[in-house]
């Protein structure tokens, strides 16, 4: 079972709610936040064990106060850190050898939840999305940089979500900007709808329909007039987009936790094991799997 309470924001999604189907598939407990107008119908999706009622509805700010209605539901159980997740997350990965292997999101879960805890100073710790860790990615994981869409918060720290646009990247920054540290896993990654998909619900029917010029530059220029000294907008793929140079700005360290024994989890092993579930065809693959089986 998982360490800590696992939530997910959702709004409008009932007929496709992609990351609790996975979760529930994976063995994942987790409770799914939705706005009272549609409680019923995640209820009827899901099971009523599994959804939560937000005390307020349509907003019109995005998703940042259910991501905080979460941080605060978790203080209040009891548990130093909680997972907010994104609706639109498909499936877990373990990278392998320059391969991205679908994998138990459970296991995946807790190995982030293990290896988080063994530190001090981590605010933020994330999965990185499976379409930007390729063969040539090396590192388990990148220190103090933007961690998005599956995300372990720590409970205590004095921050919030807060912002309409850009709430992630926000949250990120005041961690990052207090010395706190933040982690994003390519080890274990994760299948997220991509935006250009234009899933029905979420923010794209609440912030982003339409999708104007005028709003593109409102979400980028949003951020850097927060954090002037971090963020500045520039043109992307012939749009307005925010840019941070995170691997500049933020150069400081994991802090060891002093009460571990380091030396015995040295050489600690998960327990994870290839298994195949259909006829493997190409004949990579069947070298690939025989050798690390």
């Amino acid at each position: 079972m998982n360490k800590y309470p696992v939530y997910i924001v959702s709004k409008g999604r009932w007929e496709n709610p992609l990351t609790a189907n996975m979760f529930k598939k994976n063995g994942i407990d987790f409770q799914i936040l939705v706005e009272p107008q549609e409680y019923e119908n995640y209820c009827n999706a899901l099971g009523e064990e599994y959804v939560t009622k937000l005390p307020f509805s349509n907003l019109g700010v995005g998703s940042y106060p259910a991501r905080n209605f979460a941080w605060e539901d978790s203080i209040k159980n009891g548990y130093t850190r909680h997972w907010v997740f994104d609706d639109n997350i498909r499936a877990f990965r373990r990278t392998h050898k320059g391969n991205r292997i679908l994998c138990n999101g459970l296991k995946a879960i807790k190995v982030l939840e293990d290896f988080t805890d063994r530190y001090e100073n981590v605010g933020i710790t994330g999965f990185n999305y499976s379409t930007f860790v390729t063969p040539n990615t090396s590192k388990p994981f990148y220190l103090n940089v933007h961690a998005y869409s599956a995300m372990l918060m720590k409970n205590n720290m004095p921050y919030r979500w807060r912002l309409k646009y850009n709430e992630d990247v926000d949250l990120c920054l005041q961690v990052l900007d207090n010395k706190l540290c933040t982690l994003l896993f390519n080890a274990f990654c994760v299948d997220k709808t991509s935006t250009v998909a234009k899933m029905k619900g979420g923010n794209q029917d609440e912030l982003y329909l339409g999708n104007a010029y005028e709003k593109k530059v409102l979400k980028a220029r949003s951020l850097e007039e927060i954090w002037p000294q971090y963020a500045e907008t520039r043109m992307v793929w012939n749009r307005p987009h925010h840019y941070v140079n995170w691997r500049k700005h933020f150069k400081h360290s994991l802090v060891r936790r002093k009460d571990i024994d380091w030396d015995k989890i040295k050489n600690k092993k998960d327990n994870f094991k290839l298994k195949q579930v259909k006829e493997i065809k190409n004949n990579t693959l069947k070298k690939f799997y025989k050798e690390n089986k």
